[in-house]
């Protein structure tokens, strides 16, 4: 698409990054006001809000028709989605239960594996309709003139779907909205009673464990309607969410974003570079030696939909039970001791004499990728989650990690194609791959200062129990205590609050 705006060919992938790096940058910064957003006015309107821009930005997108207005559309899309880290905090409040952590939050890096690997797909089979299909859509104006149209057309019909399912059948999960009246739940439940026109089977299924569990508060509390309120209103501190665990575990998530992403494109370069024979004149190991894999576009593409495919099976088959034996502080330190390996190895892959030695090669250390990368992603998530000593805080917690993540994955490409670059023109092709090595190393230094969490359902909440006199004439001591319901004595709360900060 950036070839088709006029981009010399050796300018594609440097401007490619940069629409890919504005994106991630303005996702960055309103990442903390979506999760201001969410924690005042709820998470379902900020998902409804994100997914209605998302949206739009699809269809404005495929009808751009120049590299300055995609790149606005990227940005405007970047800002207007705040998504990750509010569904990141409703799953951890739909799941409190440790012992159920590991499944919940595999399933958004299973839904994105299996994105990899339809989304490239589904793009190339639908763009430019009017060259590929003539047949169908030769002399239709709209799509001669909008070629990546359809595609994103098409996406966004996928995007209303989610839109009006999110409207009429996502409940509410933080504390303070969660009692509230929905209209589009109350209209979802009459659509469905309207198509089933069986009555008892709704009763029955609103008294499900399901739907209860859902609808049931998911921490133990005596609060009142107008005392959540009062709790919710008060500002949040940076001290409550900036914790020792906290900054260690975003420090970590900032450098495995940057390294994960950049290495996912960056390989993508190392394939396509040209084969070099190699001779004592250009070959000095270990370091001095250059060449690639020289494949096409479309084995590239081919390779990434199987690692696509590994990356999901190693979700949906391995990662539960894997925390399940080990822990998922273990399994992510695990991850972090392999990673630097993967990189270190990647360029050797090309030294091969055999073009299937080659590929036997790369297909070993992708599955190691594969592996690392996908238990690592959701694992950090989660010691983030039980690191967070409120449920009220949550989603600006995630909408702090969505921001140095996002920075992670817009600096961390741009810098390796640099290196990978430098690398190229003097014969080290390994010179961007020791660098993510570098960097995944010094992401794994804080992992081995954490410690696993209790989660927020661990820290008492004696703002909430205390009468309304104590909460009007006591505001300050009030503001430095944690929000989960207990009914302990005054002193014990302040010792418990002592422990969670430390």
């Amino acid at each position: 698409m950036v070839r088709d705006f006029g981009v010399e060919e050796n300018e594609v992938a440097k401007w490619a990054g940069l629409t890919s790096a504005v994106f991630s940058l303005f996702q960055s910064a309103a990442a903390v006001p979506w999760g201001k957003v969410a924690d005042r006015w709820g998470r379902k309107p900020s998902l409804i809000v994100g997914l209605f821009c998302t949206m739009v930005c699809f269809l404005v997108w495929g009808l751009s028709t120049s590299l300055p207005m995609a790149i606005a559309v990227r940005a405007v899309q970047g800002a207007s989605n705040g998504n990750v880290g509010i569904i990141r905090t409703v799953v951890a409040e739909l799941v409190p239960e440790k012992e159920l952590q590991p499944r919940a939050f595999s399933v958004m890096p299973l839904v994105w594996s299996l994105g990899s690997v339809v989304g490239p797909a589904f793009g190339g089979l639908f763009a430019d309709p009017a060259r590929q299909y003539p047949a169908l859509f030769e002399g239709v104006w709209f799509f001669e003139k909008f070629p990546y149209a359809l595609p994103n057309l098409i996406a966004a019909l996928f995007f209303l779907v989610s839109l009006t399912s999110a409207t009429l059948f996502l409940k509410e999960t933080l504390a303070s909205k969660r009692d509230q009246g929905d209209w589009g739940i109350e209209f979802g439940k009459r659509l469905g009673r309207a198509l089933s026109r069986r009555r008892t089977q709704d009763h029955q299924r609103r008294q499900s464990f399901v739907d209860g569990e859902a609808t049931a508060p998911l921490l133990a509390s005596n609060v009142q309607n107008g005392r959540k309120k009062t709790a919710n209103s008060r500002a949040h501190r940076f001290i409550d969410i900036f914790t020792n665990q906290t900054v260690l575990i975003m420090f970590a998530y900032f450098f495995l974003a940057f390294h994960s992403v950049a290495y996912d494109q960056n390989v993508t370069v190392f394939l396509n570079y040209p084969v070099v024979e190699h001779t004592p004149e250009n070959t000095k190991l270990p370091f001095y030696f250059n060449g690639g894999f020289g494949l096409e576009s479309g084995m590239i593409g081919t390779i990434f939909m199987f690692y696509g495919i590994a990356c999901g099976l190693v979700q949906f088959i391995l990662f539960s039970p894997m925390v399940a034996r080990w822990g998922v502080l273990n399994c992510y330190k695990a991850c972090c001791v392999v990673m630097p390996f993967v990189y270190l190895l990647t360029p050797y892959t090309s030294l091969f004499p055999t073009y299937t030695t080659r590929m036997l090669a790369l297909a070993f250390v992708l599955a190691l990728k594969a592996f690392s990368i996908i238990v690592a992603f959701p694992a950090v998530v989660i010691l983030l989650t039980n690191a967070c000593t409120s449920l009220r805080i949550l989603g600006t917690l995630n909408g702090f990690v969505t921001m140095f993540s996002g920075f992670g994955r817009a600096i961390g490409p741009a810098s390796t194609g640099l290196a990978f670059t430098w690398g190229a023109k003097h014969g080290y092709i390994i010179a961007a791959y020791f660098f993510l090595a570098l960097m995944a190393i010094l992401g794994a230094i804080p992992v081995f200062w954490v410690v696993e969490g209790e989660g927020p359902t661990a820290s008492p909440d004696n703002s909430d129990v205390e009468d309304n006199d104590t909460l009007d004439s006591d505001d300050d001591s009030r503001e430095s205590e944690p929000l989960l319901g207990s009914s302990q004595p005054p002193t014990t709360y302040k010792t418990s609050d002592s422990r969670a900060r430390n």
